[in-house]
Parts: structure tokens; C-alpha cells; sequence
């Protein structure tokens, strides 16, 4: 049975309590071998006291550690309790996915996700690794209103890219991170439908239907889905999606406690080449004043 706030914060406090004690009440071997060594000979006294000292050290480092996490999992447990077994959608791109550092952490993270009960689906971009692609063909990226000049030539390379490379890999990722994951594109199941957006953009596409059947098979049984957001039109063209869209309608579709975005930008700005004007709060309303 669920626990109410007020037992669940104080079973969180006294689980963070007894773990402290237990990282402070961790035996220390430095401190032993030192010991003995005092005992067995005069002539080592100097060496153990500079082993305890070091190793005392150490051990210090350990113990803040290891409160350090406790201290993150109590703040962290009302919200891993209050969204157990629920859907969230990350939306993941931007300097993320080249940074290897941040990269490795976003992996961890969707992965201590699945492991507490909290369902996540992870639907991709690639801009950055499809523009090098793009380079080493010889096809100059273009980009119009911030979307992607997608004709023939370029949607096969982004087809390739986001399908073939980048998505397969996050797969790899977190499987080896200890998840479950399944790579999927908007094809697959006929997840992402879609038309094209503006003729000028070529194979830019709108969403006009997500099919979440295949999403909810995966997430039931325990898989993380890899969404790459390349779909298709009524006549199996594929088509290029933004990922923002396509994580937007995939978690509107499929009724997500939670829709994350991660990006390289700091979010929406009044002026976006001035991160002071952050906005940290909209409304719906709001947000479509300012999109007109």
C-alpha cells in the first residue's frame, strides 16, 4: 500500500539516518594494518603513522561520499515514490550527445529510472552527428527557421544516421549500463505518421498521428524504448521529424507524467542570445502569444 507523505519522509529519514551511521561505523583497514604494525616493531612506526594518516584521508573522502549519495537518494525518494510505474518522455539532443562525459550520465540516469520503477522512453535528435556526416559526402547542411533543408540526398543521410548509427548506439549504451533497451524509428509500428511540412524545407515532416501500441508493449514489460524521430508519410516516404515535436506528441499520445527536454540551449528566452532572460515558468496561453 502507498505510504502517506508524512511515513514515506520519515522512512526516507530514518533509511538516510542508518546509512550514515553505517558509512561513519565502516571499519577501516589503514587504521588496522597500522595498528599491528606499531605492535610488531618499534622501527615502523614512522611508516604506519604516515599509511594511517593517508589512508585516514581516504577514508574521510569515502565517508562524504557516500553521504553525499545518501543525502541525493532522500531528497530524491517523494519524487522516485511519487512516479513509480508512471511514463516519462526525455527528450535528449544537443551538446548531450557529443559531450562523452554527459553522455555517460544521461545513460546512468535512464537507467536508475527503470531500475526504481519509473518508465522512461527516450525519443532522440543527431543534428550534430548528421551534419559531420553531411561534410563527408560532400552536402552542405542547410537550415531554414531553424529546421533542416531536407531534400532527397540529405533525408537518406539522415535516415542512415539517426536509425543506423546514433540510435543503435544508445541502445548499446544503456544495455551495457545494465538496461533494457529497444531501438525503434517512427516507421516501426507505424508510431510517428506524418506529412510534409513546407515544400521548401523538402522532407521535413509534421506529426499526424502517433501509435502508441508498440511504446506501451515495451515499457510494460519492463524495455526502455530509443525513439529516433524519422517517420513516414501515407505512401512510406520517410520523412524528418524534429525531435522536440515528435517527443511532444509522442507524450501527449501516450499520457506522460512527465515530458524532459535536454538541450544545449537554456530554454525559452525573450532574447536567446541573453540567457538573463530565461523564462522559468509559461502558461499554454502564454506560450502561444509567443509563438505567434
Amino acid at each position: 500500500a502507498p505510504r502517506s507523505g508524512a511515513s514515506a519522509a520519515a522512512a526516507g529519514g530514518r533509511q538516510s539516518a542508518a546509512l550514515q551511521g553505517a558509512a561513519l561505523r565502516r571499519p577501516s583497514s589503514s587504521v588496522t594494518i597500522a595498528t599491528s604494525a606499531r605492535r610488531s616493531s618499534s622501527s615502523s612506526r614512522g611508516l604506519a603513522t604516515i599509511v594511517s594518516a593517508a589512508s585516514a584521508d581516504k577514508n574521510d573522502d569515502c565517508v562524504m561520499d557516500n553521504l553525499n549519495r545518501v543525502s541525493v537518494l532522500s531528497e530524491a525518494l517523494p519524487y522516485l515514490q511519487r512516479f513509480a510505474g508512471q511514463t516519462i518522455v526525455v527528450k535528449y539532443g544537443g551538446a548531450a550527445m557529443t559531450n562523452d562525459k554527459l553522455k555517460a550520465a544521461v545513460i546512468r540516469d535512464l537507467v536508475l529510472l527503470s531500475t526504481v520503477g519509473i518508465r522512461p522512453i527516450l525519443v532522440h535528435g543527431g543534428g550534430p552527428e548528421i551534419n559531420q556526416w553531411l561534410t563527408k559526402v560532400g552536402i552542405e547542411p542547410k537550415f531554414k527557421n531553424g529546421l533542416r533543408v531536407t531534400d532527397a540526398a540529405t533525408m537518406e543521410i539522415v535516415e542512415m544516421v539517426l536509425v543506423g548509427k546514433v540510435n543503435k548506439s544508445l541502445v548499446s549504451l544503456i544495455n551495457v549500463a545494465g538496461g533494457r533497451a529497444v531501438g525503434i524509428c517512427g516507421k516501426d509500428g507505424n508510431t510517428i505518421r506524418g506529412r510534409i511540412a513546407n515544400e521548401e524545407l523538402g522532407f521535413v515532416g509534421d506529426v499526424t498521428s502517433v501509435d502508441t501500441r508498440v511504446l506501451k508493449e515495451l515499457v510494460a514489460s519492463g524495455h526502455i524504448p530509443v525513439v529516433a524521430t524519422v517517420a513516414m508519410d501515407a505512401t512510406g516516404q520517410a520523412l524528418n521529424v524534429n525531435a522536440d515535436t515528435a517527443a511532444g506528441e509522442i507524450a501527449a499520445s501516450i499520457g506522460a507524467a512527465k515530458l524532459i527536454l535536454m538541450t544545449d540551449v537554456p530554454g525559452v528566452c525573450t532574447d536567446k542570445s541573453d540567457p538573463n532572460t530565461l523564462l522559468r515558468q509559461l502558461t499554454i496561453s502564454e506560450t502561444r502569444d509567443l509563438v505567434a
